[in-house]
């Protein structure tokens, strides 16, 4: 029985500097030295090199969140995600042999407009900083997020937001919404969705389940990210953040259980999959020995 788990990772960030891409191949490599079967991983240049993974090629694909406008403006990479995204939800839909993908902010939002589940617009501010992340009533019942208490904490890093979800078309995918932002009672704003469980195989989420404290501090020492946190918090909340920013229970519990998780599960079934495939196989050539 075939024991290799192949992953994609796809790199969103158009050569541009990212703590998230190298917070998911630390990740990956965790879950490679901690598994049992022998675990790859190769990075796909989306948007740079215009590079994009066949589908049959691998079991798991993680893709990264990015920079700029998820709308986008009319690039080939932009139509090579687009089609690797239908050939994932196709492959699915046909195959046994599932593939599942884990969707990161950028991703995620494209993924939304893609399949048209929710308005994808501009905010009114960019948004940065450790946020509380809550749970809907499908999102309680989460498997990535059973260890996480509600609401959760998580690094919020985007200038979109995905808002007014499309009920029929998520009705018709079969896709929930997970998690919506923080809750603010004083500010009339609809509040963003934060996650969808898009299928039983792929999962997105607007937060980065992926960031850890020293990514963040590493962030900010970018102004604009800096800037974006205290307009987001205030001074006082900032540095009340930067005092709890490696909390246990913070963004290093979030960090721990989603995306290892997702992999960890993933793998499983996949696993599970091939061991009935075997067995099948096994019966039917003694059905065919007997038969001779």
């Amino acid at each position: 029985m075939n024991n290799k788990i192949k992953i994609a990772v796809l790199d969103m960030n158009d050569n541009k500097p990212n703590q998230g891409l190298k917070n998911i191949l630390e990740i990956c490599e965790e879950f490679k030295s901690a598994s049992k079967r022998k675990v790859t991983y190769k990075v796909f240049d989306v948007r740079y090199k215009c590079e994009i993974p066949r589908v049959r090629d691998f079991d798991i694909f993680i893709s990264s969140g990015g920079p700029g406008n998820p709308h986008g403006d009319g690039k080939l990479w932009e139509d090579n995600f687009s089609n690797f995204l239908n050939d994932l939800w196709a492959h699915n839909q046909q195959k046994k042999k599932k593939k599942y993908a884990f969707l990161i902010c950028h991703s995620f939002q494209m993924a939304v407009i893609h399949w048209g589940l929710a308005l994808v617009n501009m905010r009114k501010s960019y948004s940065f900083g450790v946020l509380p992340v809550h749970k809907t009533e499908e999102g309680k019942k989460e498997f990535l997020f059973k260890n996480l208490p509600d609401p959760f904490f998580a690094i919020d890093s985007r200038s979109f937001q995905c808002i007014q979800p499309n009920e029929i078309a998520l009705l018709e995918m079969g896709a929930k919404i997970q998690t919506l932002e923080k809750i603010r009672p004083h500010v009339d704003l609809e509040r963003a969705i934060m996650s969808i469980r898009f299928s039983n195989e792929i999962f997105g989420t607007q937060f980065h389940p992926e960031a850890n404290p020293e990514g963040l501090l590493a962030s900010l020492k970018n102004k604009e990210y800096r800037d974006a946190m205290i307009a987001t918090h205030g001074m006082e909340k900032f540095l009340q953040t930067l005092d709890r920013i490696d909390d246990e229970d913070k963004i290093v519990l979030t960090r721990a259980q989603v995306i290892p998780r997702f992999l960890k599960d993933s793998a499983r079934k996949i696993m599970k999959e091939r061991k009935a495939e075997k067995v099948q196989k096994a019966e039917k050539a003694k059905k065919t020995e007997k038969a001779g």
